[in-house]
């Protein structure tokens, strides 16, 4: 039997999570190669290269400090290095990286490999939005699954129980994943929904903005529980708006309401969104200051999200939606929030 050989496009805080469960599952399941590449950006960290130090130390000292990552995780500073005779491709990196990515892998994988996307955020075009599931099959030719979830990066490399969802097209390559990716304190559930399972992992950033906002001002629980109900009926209208085929039971998995939940009470977005309130400085230096170099999402997806939702007319059938936008982008008032909105 030919081996499935694993390599992950991506080594941030969530990226580097994720290496630690599969370097530690590859080894438990006769179908996959024990080595694990793992691409990373090459950083210098106190004059050391960051591929070094990972591969000495077996820790991303800058992005998941603390954690050890299984000898099999070997960090390449190479892209193409890193995928060659890869099987199975992990995306785990900002998705405003994307295309450019996929274009430098176009034409230098194998013509039978697959990929599971962990990105949150989509591709907007004339057209509309793309999901990167999309975006990545396309320019590849290859099938490609998604996994979110209410999936906080640190809870889950200190082995704290979460879950998550896989959204598949074969039933094969589901459950393929889900070996890949399941623990003990990491359960996984798979759904034949791709497209779902990803948007909602978008989407929910933009929620987890306004919630860090309803913190910033200081106006309780309730307002917060109001802000992620709103939240997700938009995220539900909109998925189900301009996609067909979703699943209504896609919204009760860990990537809907729990992943909801879980961003707005305590994400990156919410954290700089609360810091934006009190501070009143701008997404962009907070992001610079509060992120150790990961990247804000909400509010990029907000803006995307936005030039649809303003090219078809509908800004004022997504309320939050479109003041999120309005407040990042445009210098609408926080305290505007609520009263825009309801």
């Amino acid at each position: 039997m030919k081996l499935e050989k694993v390599a992950l496009v991506g080594s941030g805080n969530w990226g580097s999570a994720i290496a630690k469960i599969i370097g530690n599952n590859v080894q438990l399941y006769p179908e996959f190669d024990n080595e694990v590449k793992m691409w990373v950006y090459e950083e210098f960290i106190n004059g050391q290269k960051l591929t070094d130090i990972i591969n000495e130390k077996n820790e991303n000292v800058k992005y998941l400090p603390g954690i050890k990552l299984s000898s099999n995780i070997k960090a390449v500073p190479d892209l193409l290095e890193t995928v060659r005779d890869a099987t199975i491709l992990v995306f785990v990196i900002p998705h405003q990286f994307v295309k450019g990515v996929c274009n430098q892998l176009k034409g230098q994988i194998l013509p039978h490999a697959k990929a599971i996307s962990l990105i949150k955020g989509f591709d907007v075009n004339e057209t509309g939005i793309c999901p990167m599931t999309e975006v990545i099959a396309k320019t590849l030719n290859i099938n490609v699954s998604s996994l979110s979830g209410a999936n906080i990066a640190n809870e889950i490399a200190e082995e704290n129980f979460s879950e998550t969802t896989i959204g598949y097209r074969v039933r094969e390559e589901g459950e393929l994943y889900k070996r890949l990716f399941e623990t003990p304190y990491f359960r996984v559930g798979i759904i034949d929904d791709v497209i779902g399972v990803e948007l909602c992992g978008a989407l929910k950033n933009v929620v987890a903005i306004a919630a860090g906002i309803i913190d910033g001002l200081r106006l309780g629980d309730n307002a917060k529980a109001a802000i992620i109900r709103i939240g997700l009926l938009e995220m539900k209208k909109f998925v189900q708006t301009f996609y067909r085929g979703i699943k209504e039971e896609t919204f009760f998995e860990s990537c809907g309401i729990a992943d909801v939940i879980t961003t707005s009470y305590g994400g990156r977005n919410r954290r700089v969104a609360e810091a934006f309130v009190i501070t009143r400085k701008p997404f962009e230096h907070l992001e610079k200051e509060l992120l150790a170099g990961q990247k804000l999402q909400g509010t990029l997806t907000a803006q995307e999200i936005n030039h649809v939702l303003r090219r078809k007319g509908l800004e004022n059938e997504y309320k939050l939606f479109t003041t999120v936008y309005r407040i990042a982008y445009q210098g609408l008032p926080p305290e505007r929030l609520v009263k825009e909105i309801i």
